[in-house]
């Protein structure tokens, strides 16, 4: 009797027999999606919605007061000891000579000096001041306009050689830094692309087979992009976004065209007719896409419930990425296949054969001998053999792995993020060094009815007192008031760093302000280590919502999909090993530096605070690509008459080539951030790297098998009271033909 047959059959079955439809669809889908989004452009989030709790709140005044959208720039002149100082004609001159300079580029505004009223700010010693100014017109693009500037400033330095002259600030880093930073994602994306063609190459030895995976996904992840501008105008997203979404469409597109193609090629290679095997692969692997990608959807949907708009806004990229890869690979991958037929194995392109694939024993030859590998068949065998040893072994080394992961430290981006030759940065630390805080200030935001009045004027002088007399606080001391005399920003440095500079955010916050401005009117606290504190007090808070959701509607996923409790139980546990595997990494990397001569950079002794949360929701989507998948062909060749422990072998050796190709790829993909010059995006990809690299060998070669042949057939077990839950076909329910030739007898299926 003809079964039901599962949805991704149906779709790629309809996209078979329709083709030239499907195709056509997805075209105009993707033309248009690109066409509107590039129309509408994407919205990204106002400074403020990056932030939490108080520096949040502070942050939205600031943006609704039309303060003036400057950049402001210093230029730090300074003397070794011995040297002038600031009272010393010399001194003088430069930096008379620095203020000549840039007010003659007609680019600046606002200049000020120690030798004006209000002065500049200078060093107790007298050997470091700053000449302070703004940059003209927006801030935004201040960072085009800042070039004459900076060689101004050079041009004075080369003048005084016993002087370091200097300049820092938000439109000269623009210019240095973020060019350098632009040109590193431009450089890694580019990296990734030939490297995931070549390893698809070398995966198939056919260039159609090749193109098609990246070209599918390429094209959704250029969809996603132009759905992106559409959704962000309702939640604002990051820059970054886009970035990111290239790197996860990269990795999830080309995997789910992986496992579809080469399930239709080993069909094929089994003597199918074209249409056949295309049902087959859509029934099989396309429903192991299918779930994967629902998977993984649901972890990324976790970062929602962080409350933080970068988390949001990765959340919103990354889902809209992955389900157009996925509904790219179920509907016009099957089309594609149809259409090209037995040509995507053509070694022969215009007669010209390609030097990779020379020597190379075909596909349809090793997939006679039931597709397996020396390597994985070398690995598989003894684990088998001995499966308590080998849970132990490989067990015992990830835990080994894992044990530094408790002492794991997280930090916020500081200037010591930037990785590589960059003199802005050293200057940054200088102007730090002489003036603590002065880079970093606390910015106390007030609003009332007229920030002008004398009673609040005098509100913000007691609390200039109050808070220098801490010893917490210092120059510079800074206040700002908009247009309409509603809001003033109060900025003021504040002493030290980490624990020392957020108990002096406390102080102000708990003490100071209370007693000198709560009656003058609304006040908050912002800038960059108020905002890092109130970042990880919302972290703190949302981290078990995170964990909670993700783990939990994964669990509910996998137990529907594959209707055992244990199988649920086991993928939540092996993938919290791996991910707790790539945190050791991590730590013992970058924050014990054991790879910092290897991998060039200097450890700041932390890991960026927004990370593990970060990692811990992509690496359990990701991972679950490989688990699905696997477990899909396990529970296929169970369903049809073999033992666990055959359909074990059956299921790992049968996927081992293309797990293989698939995790070459997420690794090559993602190293190529480890090449960055920001230590962050380092830590990202080697973090993401090393995880996958884990999951794909020594979680699903050693620990998946080896576990499942101890449980046996308790692997499938379902307590009485959840047999309620929906049957799901894991294979064709038209083919006949078992995946081995000689079915194996089994027990039946343990039901408590």
């Amino acid at each position: 009797m003809r079964r039901r047959r599962n949805l991704a059959a149906t779709v790629g079955g309809w996209s078979a027999r329709h083709r030239w439809s499907a195709i056509l669809i997805w075209v105009a889908f993707v033309a248009v999606a690109t066409v509107v989004g590039g129309a509408v452009g994407t919205a990204q989030m106002k400074g403020y919605e990056s932030a939490n709790g108080d520096s949040r709140e502070a942050g939205r005044i600031l943006d609704g007061a039309r303060f003036p959208d400057v950049a402001g720039e210093v230029v730090l002149v300074q003397s070794a000891g011995g040297g002038p100082v600031v009272t010393d004609a010399r001194f003088r001159a430069a930096v008379t000579k620095v203020k000549d300079a840039v007010t003659a580029t007609g680019q600046v505004t606002n200049v000020r000096t120690p030798y004006d009223d209000p002065p500049s700010p200078v060093t107790p010693d007298k050997h470091t001041t700053l000449v302070q100014f703004d940059m003209k017109g927006e801030a935004k693009t201040a960072g085009d306009r800042v070039k004459p500037v900076l060689d101004a400033v050079a041009g004075v330095g080369k003048s005084f050689p016993e002087l370091r002259i200097e300049q820092a600030g938000g439109a000269s880093a623009d210019k240095l830094i973020g060019e350098a930073i632009d040109k590193d994602f431009v450089r890694a994306e580019q990296l990734s692309l030939p490297l995931t063609f070549g390893i698809l190459l070398a995966a198939f030895g056919a260039l159609l087979a090749a193109l098609v995976p990246l070209a599918l996904a390429m094209t959704a992840i250029v969809a996603a992009t132009g759905l992106l501008a559409l959704t962000s105008q309702l939640l604002h997203v990051d820059a970054a976004t886009p970035n990111l979404m290239l790197l996860i469409g990269l990795a999830v597109g080309v995997d789910y065209s992986l496992f579809y193609i080469r399930r239709e090629r080993e069909e094929r290679a089994k003597g199918r007719d074209k249409r056949r095997a295309i049902e087959i692969a859509a029934a099989t692997s396309g429903r192991a896409v299918l779930i994967s990608g629902i998977t993984v959807i649901v972890a990324m949907a976790g970062m929602f419930l962080t409350g933080n708009g970068v988390f949001m806004g990765f959340a919103e990229g990354t889902i809209l990425v992955v389900l157009v890869a996925m509904v790219g690979s179920l509907t016009v991958l099957p089309a594609l296949l149809s259409l090209i037929g037995d040509k995507i194995n053509a070694r022969l392109i215009h007669g010209t054969v390609r030097a990779v694939t020379r020597g190379r024993v075909t596909w349809e030859r090793r997939l006679g001998r039931g597709g397996e590998g020396r390597l994985w068949t070398a690995v598989l065998t003894p684990v088998l053999r001995h499966p308590l040893v080998s849970v132990v072994i490989a067990g015992g080394l990830l835990l080994a792995l894992a044990i530094p992961a408790f002492g794991l430290r997280t930090g916020p981006q500081t200037i010591d993020d930037l990785q590589g030759n960059y003199a802005i940065a050293d200057t940054f630390k200088r102007i730090d060094a002489a003036f603590p805080g002065g880079n970093a200030p606390a910015v106390v935001v007030l609003k009332a009815a007229d920030v002008t009045t004398p009673e609040v004027k005098s509100s913000i002088a007691a609390f200039k007192d109050r808070a220098m007399a801490t010893g917490q606080a210092n120059e510079p001391f800074n206040v700002e008031v908009n247009p309409d005399k509603t809001v003033a920003r109060i900025s003021i440095g504040i002493k030290g760093e980490g624990a020392t500079a957020e108990q002096a955010v406390r102080t102000l916050r708990e003490k100071v302000i209370p007693a000198t401005l709560t009656g003058a009117g609304e006040v908050h606290v912002t800038g960059e280590v108020a905002g890092s504190m109130d970042f990880n007090r919302q972290l703190a808070r949302s981290m078990p919502l995170v964990f909670g959701f993700v783990l939990l509607l994964a669990f509910l996923l996998l137990l529907v999909s594959f209707r055992s409790l244990v199988v649920a139980v086991k993928a939540i546990l092996l993938n919290l090993l791996s991910v707790a595997a790539a945190y050791g990494v991590l730590v013992l990397v970058f924050q014990r530096g054991y790879g910092e001569g290897l991998l060039g950079f200097t450890s700041t002794g932390a890991i960026t605070d927004w990370l593990p949360l970060f990692l811990f929701v992509i690496l359990f989507g990701l991972s679950m690509d490989y688990h699905v998948f696997i477990l899909s062909r396990i529970r296929e060749a169970y369903d049809r008459g073999m033992r666990t422990e055959d359909a074990v072998a059956f299921g790992i050796r049968s996927t081992a080539g293309v797990v293989t190709s698939a995790a070459l790829i997420m690794v090559a993909v993602f190293a190529t951030f480890a090449t960055l010059s920001l230590l962050t995006f380092m830590q990202m990809g080697i973090g993401l790297a090393a995880a996958i690299l884990i999951d794909a060998t020594v979680i699903r070669a050693v620990l998946l098998p080896a576990t499942m042949k101890l449980l046996g057939d308790w692997n499938w077990y379902l307590p009485r009271w959840l047999t309620w839950l929906p049957q799901l076909s894991h294979g064709d329910e038209d083919d006949d033909d078992h995946p081995d030739p000689v079915p194996s007898h089994r027990e039946p299926l343990p039901v408590g």
